[in-house]
């Protein structure tokens, strides 16, 4: 299959709505409070949005979790402070909800390598095969699987699928072949990436492990193989925190977004976490998503003042994209629910 090119990190930003004019500080934040009292609205924040998001979110987590928990509430309005898919995720477990993205423009360039017609075409050329497919994906992309899976429970949901059942994986290559060396299963990967996790730098992770040799060196396995093999821990968002978190006062190197140190820091008190560099010289900003930064606190204020931008998505296609969810979580019930995906939730009259 041809290799799907990559967005350049460049995102254009888009034009918040003059109308109303954000305020500042701490105005700000009251006035985000204030709306979420009105609107009876529950805040999400990923762990790679900024410092600023999370602290003012009821919930701070992956993807998966944040959209569970928000369905687990009595809010009435979901504001999704991550990117589009994730926003979408949270519609379909919540259809019944308006849910909230501050900025549209805030995508994915993993959701970006797998469209929709070309997933399609390649799964009716491979009728034999299954589609496991991991959540960073379209609502499209999701109707057109058998099960979804994430970085926490694919290897446990590979395990139970029967050795004679061909399998496509997409659209993570590197997810795929970390997961198809752990397990053992020849799968068929689609051959799509996140363009943070590719554009780590090896030379600069090599100088860290020499500079701080009793550091951790912990990965997030969307990051390609070469990488991984540095790795002490491999393992999702929250697994990463988790780890952490069990050594305090230890000293990290960390291969995944850096907008995940403020849990981190929090969680595990007296370490030292080493973010490492994106490729390229003048890239500093590369072991960023430009995507995640999208989403702004004036953003927030300014969504749910006007309620908009709204997720919106055909009731056909949340039917048939809720399948492969509800197949997941069927094969995932002994699987616990990560306990570090979340803060203590804020109370909504707070």
């Amino acid at each position: 299959m041809d290799s799907t090119p990559l967005p350049s990190p460049g995102v254009q930003r888009t034009t918040a709505s003059p109308f109303p004019p954000a305020p500042h500080g701490m105005a700000l934040e009251d006035e985000i409070h204030r709306l979420r009292r009105e609107m009876n609205a529950v805040i999400l924040a990923h762990y790679y949005q900024d410092d600023a998001i999370q602290d003012i979110a009821d919930f701070v987590g992956d993807s998966l979790d944040l959209a569970r928990k928000a369905a687990a509430t009595d809010a009435d309005v979901i504001v999704f402070c991550g990117v589009k898919f994730m926003a979408e995720g949270a519609k379909i477990l919540s259809p019944e909800r308006q849910v909230l993205l501050p900025d549209l423009a805030a995508g994915c360039s993993l959701e970006d390598s797998c469209p929709p017609a070309q997933f399609k075409a390649f799964r009716d050329a491979h009728p034999d095969h299954i589609a496991l497919t991991y959540i960073n994906c379209s609502a499209e992309v999701k109707a057109l699987s058998d099960i979804i899976v994430t970085s926490t429970n694919a290897e446990a949901i590979i395990r139970q699928i029967p050795e004679e059942q061909k399998i496509i994986f997409a659209p993570d290559r590197h997810l795929g072949a970390y997961l198809s060396k752990k397990t053992g299963r020849e799968m068929l990967l689609w051959n799509g990436a996140c363009m943070v996790h590719e554009r780590f730098s090896e030379e600069a992770l090599v100088k860290l492990r020499e500079r701080h040799p009793g550091a951790h060196i912990i990965a997030h396995p969307e990051c390609p193989e070469t990488l991984l093999s540095y790795a002490h821990h491999v393992g999702s968002t929250s697994s990463l925190i988790s780890f952490a978190q069990a050594h305090p006062g230890e000293e990290f190197i960390v291969l995944t977004e850096p907008g995940i140190f403020h849990q981190m820091k929090q969680r595990s008190p007296g370490s030292l976490f080493h973010p490492v560099p994106g490729l390229g010289a003048g890239c500093a900003n590369c072991n960023n998503c430009p995507y995640m930064k999208l989403n702004t606190m004036e953003k927030i204020y300014q969504c749910m003042a006007t309620r908009s931008p709204e997720i919106t998505l055909p009731a056909e296609l949340i039917a048939r994209a809720r399948l492969p969810l509800e197949r997941m979580l069927e094969m995932s019930r002994h699987i616990p629910s990560s306990a570090v995906g979340s803060l203590s939730p804020q109370s909504l009259q707070a």
